[in-house]
């Protein structure tokens, strides 16, 4: 076992999520920022979408049973073993009664807690995810909260490594989402294209897993057509009456009524999983090849990870 001690604030178990559901109206959820989570699970040599602990913003504390070992990668926290730091980016070896306390939040937004465990919850559509907006699978369909004991198995340890200095996750600043145009992008007038790419966005407190809203001046939207319902899926940019874009995020509908603007591109998505509110971004218009070409260019460095010599 392990027993959650405090949640925090929204801490789950995700993995690679709900795959080739859309069509039945599941979306495909799993974690929010899915590159710090297979960074997390390569320190272990576990699989990369293996189960996962997603912390969020305040982080929980975590008691174990079971000699093994972890590693937390993505949004930086003050993590102490028994009130003694230890590092993010790195294996941390415990022995039963240990202690894992996610202090002060200093960048991002999610972080990924590996275990060199299997988690024993339920499987849902071949997925140990937590769907939180509608209350699907993980840990009896929620959040982890205090007094919470997660089943574990096949626990085992890990040799001790840490994440070379190109591959760990940096989140300060404001980041730029590359975005592609989405199918109604061409009933933007000109001027209106120009500065939906040329505003500062800033991100909404009513933001959660199904769509981040951001705030801004408002986009015109007189020239916008009135549509039925068409696909959505994680990414895409709509515009509502308000003007105020929103983003489809891991836990969105499958289908929506407003006007697609834009996407952002795949290999950027997992950037979205680290915005808190108030964080401010920019979107750059790229063509498709290129969005094909980032992504193949960052499969290829996430796949060197597959190299012992490439871990510390």
């Amino acid at each position: 076992m392990l027993t959650v001690l405090s949640g925090g604030l929204q801490t789950s178990i995700q993995d690679g999520g709900y795959r080739g559901l859309m069509r039945y109206g599941v979306a495909p959820g799993g974690a929010a920022d899915p590159v710090a989570m297979t960074l997390a699970n390569r320190l272990l040599g576990n699989r990369p979408a293996a189960a996962c602990l997603e912390v969020t913003m305040v982080g929980p504390r975590i008691q174990f049973e079971a000699e093994l070992c972890l590693a937390v990668c993505g949004a930086r926290f003050d993590l102490t073993l028994n009130d003694i730091p230890v590092e993010n980016d790195t294996v941390i070896h415990v022995q039963p009664g240990d202690t894992l306390n996610f202090g002060r939040l200093r960048s991002g937004a999610r972080a990924y807690l590996a275990i060199s465990a299997d988690i024993q919850v339920p499987r849902v559509f071949g997925s140990l995810a937590t769907q939180l907006q509608i209350g699907l699978g993980g840990f009896h369909n929620r959040a982890l909260k205090g007094g919470d004991k997660v089943p574990l198995s096949n626990t085992r340890l890990a040799a001790k490594r840490r994440l070379p200095a190109e591959y760990r996750l940096n989140y300060a600043g404001r980041p730029q989402l590359r975005i592609i145009d989405g199918a109604e992008a061409h009933y933007l007038s000109p001027r209106e294209r120009e500065r939906f790419t040329g505003a500062t966005y800033e991100v909404s407190p009513q933001s959660n897993r199904m769509g981040i809203r951001l705030a801004c001046r408002p986009l015109e939207t007189s020239g916008l057509p009135q549509m039925t319902s068409s696909c959505l899926c994680p990414g895409t940019i709509q515009v509502p009456p308000s003007g105020t874009p929103i983003i489809s995020f891991v836990e969105a509908q499958t289908i929506g009524g407003y006007p697609r603007i834009g996407h952002v591109i795949s290999a950027d998505q997992h950037l979205l999983g680290q915005l808190k509110p108030y964080d401010r971004i920019n979107f750059t218009r790229v063509t498709l090849d290129t969005a094909h070409r980032v992504l193949r260019d960052k499969h290829a460095l996430m796949a060197q990870l597959t190299q012992d010599q490439t871990l510390g």
